[in-house]
């Protein structure tokens, strides 16, 4: 089994490691807890997704660290959840805004800003585009895109590896993971660029909510999901990560990418309750600035 085959320092560091990963766990539940008693229900369920990101994070990393077998199930199950999450963060600014209508009458004269990152950053020669309904059903149909088909591409890539077509760590031309892989991270630019233009435009009107700190968390997890467990995979194919018996470079590398991110979401997820638990006050409707001072009209 692996736990006989730990020296006492390894089980001191699994045992740790799973300590932390059924602490996250503790503090999402009382974090949905209060979630589900104090917010609006037209913004709890997204919020508690959100939140879920680093806690189901933690825990695949941990079922992949005892169970080294289940690696690509558990990566795959992250990966789908997170694609999920990604959506949810952009409705979440919408919803914070007041919701659609209200956010195109608050920005009916405005225009997004689309050379944003991570994939126009440098392209300042693209034109600003008018904020409209039509913009706004472009910008959540950049993040659906990615919920929907990233489950399809990893449930196709699962269908080809059990035929012993695809293998992970084979990026040849010839073969599909390579092409599977470019196809994900095009999809996973898109989306990360609708999120971007949507929080160029809110960060200022939400800078009350703490948009900017969300955001901040929500890009780390974007950044040690996905860039920092490539690079490490990338170093362990190319053997820059020594094997060390019976480990091999590969599983070795995914053995300290799961470790670091049961660490790094457990860092996260202290600090998302610190965020998300604060009390916000509500936006003030946009038509109260546009009220004479004697009117005493109630806003909504």
């Amino acid at each position: 089994s692996l736990s006989a085959g730990l020296d006492l320092p390894g089980r001191f560091l699994f045992a740790t490691l799973t300590l932390m990963t059924l602490v996250a766990i503790l503090v999402f539940i009382e974090e949905a807890v209060y979630i589900y008693r104090k917010i609006p229900s037209s913004k709890r369920s997204i919020i508690i997704w959100i939140n879920a990101a680093a806690p189901v994070i933690s825990t695949t990393s941990c079922i992949g660290m005892w169970i080294p077998r289940s690696t690509m199930f558990t990566d795959y199950t992250a990966a789908i959840f997170f694609a999920i999450v990604i959506h949810k963060f952009l409705m979440m600014m919408i919803k914070e805004c007041g919701g659609q209508k209200v956010l195109l009458r608050r920005f009916e004269n405005s225009r997004f800003t689309i050379n944003t990152g991570p994939c126009c950053c440098c392209c300042f020669c693209l034109p600003r585009v008018p904020i409209t309904r039509q913009t706004l059903f472009w910008l959540k149909l950049g993040t659906f895109q990615f919920a929907v088909f990233r489950p399809v591409l990893i449930f196709l890539s699962i269908v080809l590896w059990t035929n012993g077509n695809y293998v992970l760590y084979n990026l040849s031309p010839k073969g599909p993971a390579l092409w599977i892989s470019c196809f994900v991270g095009a999809l996973t630019l898109f989306a990360l660029w609708a999120v971007g233009i949507m929080f160029q435009k809110v960060r200022i009107l939400l800078k009350c909510k703490n948009i900017i700190p969300k955001f901040a968390l929500y890009q780390f997890i974007v950044i040690l999901n996905h860039l920092q467990t490539t690079i490490i995979n990338i170093f362990a194919t190319q053997k820059i990560i020594p094997c060390a018996p019976p480990l091999s470079s590969t599983a070795r590398g995914s053995y300290i990418a799961q470790q670091l991110l049961i660490m790094e979401m457990f860092l996260i997820t202290v600090i998302s309750r610190v965020v998300y638990r604060r009390k916000y006050h509500d936006l003030e409707p946009p038509e109260c600035a546009a009220e004479e001072p004697g009117d005493e009209k109630q806003p909504p």
